[in-house]
């Protein structure tokens, strides 16, 4: 037997000799630093503006590997428990242990049980050769290449750099790869504070990284003893069993902040990418969200979305895009969701309207019961509040938010035009043209995500000029900056939103929206009560919030001023908190300033601003004829021609809803039809018109595009 044992020395002595002055082995072997370099967490991170963690997601779900661990980092327990599981004589050999390889061989001879004879440099180096893993199981030719690449790495490398990079890229269980995702996984601690037993467990692992907990807690116990440690055996198989089921759990400490923004700009395993979030402005938002919604969990409503945006730079500084826990489809990205907007839209309607010298904040407008003919039917807009104020002014119906102002303006300014301009506030989600929207468009029916509603707003806080935001500062921005409305229509919009006192008559002098401080402020609640939104600014933020259901079910009695505002309230008061003021923007330049009374007197008389030229200093009720609109045909009616009924009987009568002024004229398809203060009766004919009012010099007041169709003859 000694012979032989002497035979199989010289052997491996020839065949070391053979491996010293071989080629390089197949694969391309990478040093220390390239190796480190090229290893990548399956995880990525998002960060926020000082580098803080806000969110991780896991982008590799073919193994789950958290950052490279330094040696100095890993419990030398565990560093200990692997090399005498897996190379005894690690700090002796040069890569290849020929002592253990000749008594595996020999064992192997006789049918005997022997530990393996593969060192960790050789174990590095089958890790290392990416081909060689695919292919699994090694044929021999193979083995002696990898024991060749094991000599070259103890060439090249250090002994501790051999150890932590086996440390980091050794399989241990399941998906776990890598001393930080077993340790994490297994025991939810990082490598640096594992014990005696969790270490021996863990080196117990590499042999048979899917064995049952009694076999690992054997195999373990077997190590302990040999570390001298054998009292650690006692409760090693419970130890085993507890830590060995809970591979699942979470392996990252980093807080799950923003997760929606996470998946949005999170694409590469071990990216961390730093975001323009401030962490504590995120934390504060979620927890204001879910904390009113849990004050509405009577009222059917579970979920709600928030985003702050700095004004001057565009960065967003919090992303909320669920209530998560609270919500059924936390998935769900509630700040790019379409929704309808309902009154969130009506400071974009009157600004259009100041800017084209249509309205000023003190002209009056009547709330009354109104009812509008269209190619569907008749439409009936009512308030909020199942009732009428009568002659108000524009201050007061849009800080009153009052339906009926809104769609009698929307009237004048037409659907196709307020639709253009909502798409210049950044509105990319109207996609059809105003009319398919229709007067509804006034009261928000149109869907609209709440991050471009928040920039809209952030534009009038800018004095009209809308730029994209920005969630990265490496991001290329989405869009050109532009001016979307004039600054000094921008300012008088901003004012009467500022303006306790215009909202006094719907929400009261003491609301959410009366901050202490100068800020700008609207809610909005759609059909069905299925959304509500309150969104806002100061001179500095720009706060918007969506309260509602991801499934889209109505909630119950709950209003944009009792559902989202007070999440905006709080968050408005925490970004102002200590010594940041809002101070009231100055006029710009175009705004003058004008005492006014109204006669009757139906609102107290009051200084107010005007963009130059449109001042007054009385402000008269206006007659029925200023509001004088197209009332038949309504914008999109389809008229049929019956063949059985003479022509003459089949001639329209153009009515107006209102007594004509002096001089108006009608014009059918660019040319005159006569006077609009007599009975008009129009022979139709087939296809396409536009029906023209106009004033006594020639300037559109209003129009309308209809169809004429003729029917076939009947049988």
């Amino acid at each position: 037997m000694a012979g032989g044992t002497s035979m199989l020395k010289y052997v491996f002595l020839v065949i070391g000799a053979f491996l010293a002055v071989s080629p390089a082995p197949t694969f391309a072997l990478p040093s220390f630093d390239e190796t480190r370099a090229a290893y990548k967490p399956s995880d990525a991170w998002l960060l926020d503006r000082a580098d803080e963690p806000l969110a991780v997601l896991r982008i590799d779900h073919q193994a789950r590997r958290l950052p490279w661990v330094p040696l100095k980092e890993i419990a030398p327990a565990l560093q200990k428990a692997v090399l005498l599981s897996e190379d005894k004589r690690f700090h002796e050999h040069a890569g290849v242990d020929w002592q253990a390889a000749a008594a595996g061989a020999w064992g192997n001879l006789w049918n005997e049980k022997t530990r393996g004879a593969s060192t960790l440099t050789m174990q590095l180096a089958g890790l290392l050769d990416d081909d060689a893993q695919q292919r699994g199981r090694r044929s021999l030719f193979e083995k002696i290449g990898q024991t060749a690449a094991a000599l070259r790495l103890e060439q090249r490398w250090k002994k501790e750099q051999i150890l932590e990079a086996y440390l980091n890229l050794a399989p241990f269980r399941g998906e776990l790869r890598g001393v930080a995702a077993m340790s994490r996984g297994l025991f939810g601690k990082w490598p640096d504070g594992l014990d005696e037993a969790e270490s021996a467990l863990a080196a117990a692992l590499l042999r048979a990284p899917n064995a049952k907990p009694e076999l690992v807690a054997r195999r373990a116990c077997v190590l302990l003893k040999e570390m001298k440690r054998e009292s650690f055996c006692r409760e090693l198989e419970v130890t085993a069993t507890m830590s060995l089921a809970n591979v699942l759990r979470r392996a990252d400490e980093t807080p799950n902040l923003a997760p929606h923004l996470a998946r949005k700009l999170l694409d590469a395993p071990g990216q961390k990418r730093k975001s323009t979030l401030d962490a504590a402005t995120q934390r504060i938002a979620g927890e204001a969200l879910r904390r009113h919604l849990g004050a509405l969990d009577k009222r059917n409503v579970e979920d709600g979305a928030v985003v702050v945006i700095d004004n001057a730079s565009g960065d967003v500084l919090a992303w909320i895009g669920s209530s998560g826990t609270l919500s059924e489809a936390p998935e769900v990205d509630g700040i790019t969701a379409l929704r309808q907007a309902g009154s969130t839209l009506k400071p974009f309607l009157y600004g259009h309207a100041f800017e084209r010298h249509m309205l000023t904040p003190a002209s009056m407008i009547e709330d009354a019961p109104l009812s509008l003919a269209t190619g569907n039917g008749l439409y009936t807009p009512q308030n909020y509040e199942p009732d009428y104020r009568g002659w108000v002014s524009v201050r007061a119906a849009l800080g009153g938010s009052l339906n009926v102002p809104a769609v009698k303006t929307l009237v004048r300014i037409g659907a196709d035009d307020f639709a253009e301009s909502l798409r210049r506030f950044g509105f990319d989600s109207l996609v059809e043209r105003g009319d398919w929207y229709g007067y509804s468009l006034a009261l928000g029916s149109a869907d609209i995500s709440l991050l471009a509603l928040a920039n809209a707003y952030r534009t009038l806080a800018n004095g009209g000029r809308w730029s994209p935001v920005r969630t990265t500062a490496d991001a290329t921005p989405t869009g050109k900056a532009h001016q979307a409305l004039s600054p000094a229509a921008a300012f008088l919009v901003a004012d009467i939103l500022a303006d306790r006192s215009a909202r006094a008559s719907t929400f009261g002098l003491e609301s959410w929206l009366a901050t202490p401080y100068w800020s700008a402020a609207k809610t909005g609640t759609s059909k069905d009560m299925r959304d509500n939104w309150c969104v806002g600014f100061s001179r500095r933020f720009t706060v918007a919030v969506w309260v509602g259901n991801a499934s889209g079910a109505a909630m119950h009695e709950v209003s944009g001023v009792s559902g989202a505002a007070p999440v905006w309230r709080e968050l408005m008061d925490w970004l102002h908190r200590g010594k940041l003021r809002s101070e009231p923007p100055s006029a710009p330049a175009g705004v003058i300033a004008s005492a006014i009374r109204f006669e009757p007197a139906s609102e107290p008389a009051r200084r107010e601003w005007f963009l130059a030229g449109t001042e007054q200093k009385l402000i008269r009720a206006a007659t029925a004829a200023a509001l004088a609109r197209i009332a038949y045909p309504a914008e999109g009616t389809i008229i049929a021609l019956d063949p059985d009924i003479p022509p003459g009987r089949q001639r329209l009568a153009l009515s107006l809803s209102a007594p004509a002024g002096k001089g108006w004229q009608w014009r059918l398809d660019d040319k005159p039809l006569g006077r609009a203060d007599r009975p008009r009766w129009w022979l139709p004919s087939p296809g396409r018109h536009r029906l023209v009012l106009a004033d006594a010099k020639g300037l559109e007041l209003d129009a309308v595009v209809f169809d004429v169709r003729a029917l076939k003859g009947k049988r």
